[in-house]
């Protein structure tokens, strides 16, 4: 098993925000990165019209930690590319038997999302080769239910602000001072 332990310790700390308890421990072939105690993850950054595909968290919920963590602080102090980081990622995913049409798309969508990231964007063009034709595959899949998803959420968002504005008190958070 890849990393010391498959199962993680989080706290919530936001909307979509957790921060790790205990130290996430991962020992590959060659190198060993451990993601601290204090580290703030979301797992798994899905873009909301395709976490009916990709939830959020699921099997893959160590790797997505640990690339959170590659893509911050081990680019930053230099541990590793984004580029290598995407790639570790997609490893980790088939380690963690996340099947491979998963392990794929998922891999396809960290290496879109360096393309959007200056800092993870170098060594992005060097992919493209593989990138573009699993996209184009994936995109009868995936594309039809997101356009869907999207015109739905945008028409929810105009029904909430709209009611919102119109219906008195609905402003407000009727959980205020509630602690779950």
């Amino acid at each position: 098993m890849p990393f010391d332990s498959r199962t993680i310790t989080v706290r919530r700390t936001g909307e979509e925000t957790w921060e790790v308890l205990e130290p996430l421990v991962y020992r590959g072939r060659r190198d060993t990165f451990v993601v601290p105690a204090g580290f703030r993850t979301d797992f798994a950054t899905v873009p909301r019209v395709v976490v009916w595909l990709i939830p959020r968290f699921g099997r893959y919920t160590l790797a997505a930690v640990l690339h959170d963590w590659l893509v911050t602080v081990g680019l930053l102090s230099g541990a590793v590319s984004s580029r290598d980081a995407d790639g570790l990622f997609r490893r980790v995913l088939a380690e963690l038997d996340v099947p491979p049409v998963r392990r794929w798309l998922m891999w396809c969508g960290v290496r879109w999302g360096a393309l959007a990231n200056p800092l993870r964007r170098p060594g992005w063009w060097r992919d493209a080769p593989r990138l573009l034709p699993l996209s184009v595959l994936a995109a009868p899949v995936v594309v039809p239910p997101a356009l869907v998803i999207s015109a739905a959420l945008a028409v929810y968002t105009v029904v909430e602000s709209a009611v919102t504005r119109l219906v008195p008190g609905s402003g407000r958070r009727g959980d205020r001072g509630l602690r779950l």
